[in-house]
């Protein structure tokens, strides 16, 4: 996988298999993968972008693994993350938005 578009398709396609897993959109009409109707992976502009906790996307965001998502409106995002590191990285943090997003309650609004 060497796009963030490739990436994504095969993560799409093995997350997809796991309970309550669905595709639908990111933000606006971007792709993106749901868990509990929730947004945990999506395909921005071109760009792989997930859901962690805050403290998670600034530690990788101080390795140089990402940098944080912004709305479109100049605003940072604390707990989504653009990857920009190797794409060998990309799956394992795929799975771990997964996690962290899936833990969450479908009724708790983040």
């Amino acid at each position: 996988m060497s796009t963030p578009a490739e990436a994504y398709e095969a993560m799409s396609g093995r997350l997809r298999s796991r309970p309550d897993v669905e595709e639908g959109t990111g933000f606006g009409s971007s792709p993106g993968l749901r868990i509990h109707r929730k947004i945990f992976v999506m395909l921005v502009r071109g760009e792989l972008v997930v859901k962690l906790p805050a403290a998670r996307c600034a530690e990788l965001a101080a390795e140089g693994v990402g940098r944080a998502f912004e709305n479109g409106k100049g605003r940072p995002m604390k707990e989504w993350l653009v990857l920009t590191a190797s794409p060998a990285d990309w799956s394992a943090l795929a799975d771990e938005s997964l996690s962290f997003v899936g833990g969450v309650s479908p009724g708790r609004d983040r």
